[in-house]
């Protein structure tokens, strides 16, 4: 009974977890595209005049101070928040501005926040078959039945997140680090094109870090995913940055490898010097 009343608060979480064979087109271009976008609260610019590319295939690291309009920046993709002006474009044939969560959701855009959302009382691999089902309404979620190519899927994403092992393991025995992964590999199971971590290593230990950090690089890569990577530790920026995007008063400030952007005075002066103060 605890289990079907929890499925039954969590229906809106699964809302955005549909099937996601996406379509998105790159023949001709990146696979995210942000021109011009501005959005403002009560009068203050929270994005201002954003321009943003991602390749197919691309992880990028998004840094910069709180406020920069780094979690704005995932609510206009995914549909959370809709700009005052701009373009948002998933490959040449989504206008994401005219789509609303769960049709972002299923063109293949998934989203992980910060604080990991898994169904505690379940196991790992219970966890992966909810987050596969088609139809994400309670009871057609309970009478589903895996199919064998069902399974061979979640085999294949507990292999990617590092839980095979763990598979029978109740997800609320899992350290923070294994239920960041559990998280990911929910999302995984919807085969997703572009994925957005908010954090991920936030509370983690150095083994927990290094091992996110192979998974992240391992998962970017032409005809598998982009990964935009939001995050505050520098050390694990640089330890998966290809290229890597400073946000400050919701604009692009720098971008480049991770030694052009920490090398760049305006960054040292409204970033990466304050959080060397801080630390």
């Amino acid at each position: 009974m605890n289990i079907l009343k929890s499925l039954a608060n969590r229906e809106r979480v699964f809302d955005f977890l549909v099937p996601a064979h996406s379509p998105v087109d790159v023949r001709h271009g990146p696979i995210l595209y942000l021109e011009d976008v501005n959005v403002s609260f009560d009068g203050f610019k929270a994005i201002n005049d954003l321009n943003l590319t991602i390749d197919d295939g691309e992880l990028r690291c998004i840094i910069g101070p709180n406020g920069a309009g780094k979690t704005t920046m995932m609510d206009i993709i995914t549909g959370k928040t809709r700009p005052g002006i701009g373009s948002v474009w998933f490959g040449s044939r989504h206008d994401l501005l005219t789509l609303n969560e769960p049709e972002i959701a299923s063109l293949g855009i998934g989203r992980k926040f910060q604080k990991p959302t898994v169904f505690e009382a379940l196991t790992v691999f219970e966890n992966l078959e909810l987050a596969m089902a088609a139809d994400k309404r309670v009871l057609p979620t309970l009478i589903a039945r895996l199919t064998g190519e069902g399974r061979d899927r979640i085999e294949e994403v507990l292999a990617t997140i590092g839980l095979v092992e763990l598979r029978y393991a109740t997800a609320g025995t899992l350290s923070h680090g294994q239920k960041q992964w559990l998280e990911i590999g929910m999302l995984l199971m919807q085969r997703p094109r572009l994925l957005l971590v908010d954090e991920p290593v936030a509370g983690m230990t150095e083994q927990e870090m290094e091992r996110t950090a192979e998974l992240l690089t391992g998962l970017a890569g032409k005809g598998k995913q982009s990964v935009v990577v939001v995050e505050h530790d520098m050390g694990f920026v640089r330890s998966i940055a290809r290229t890597v995007t400073v946000l400050h008063q919701g604009s692009v400030l720098a971008e480049g490898s991770m030694d052009t952007v920490s090398n760049d005075p305006k960054v040292i002066e409204v970033y990466l010097g304050a959080e060397e103060e801080a630390a």
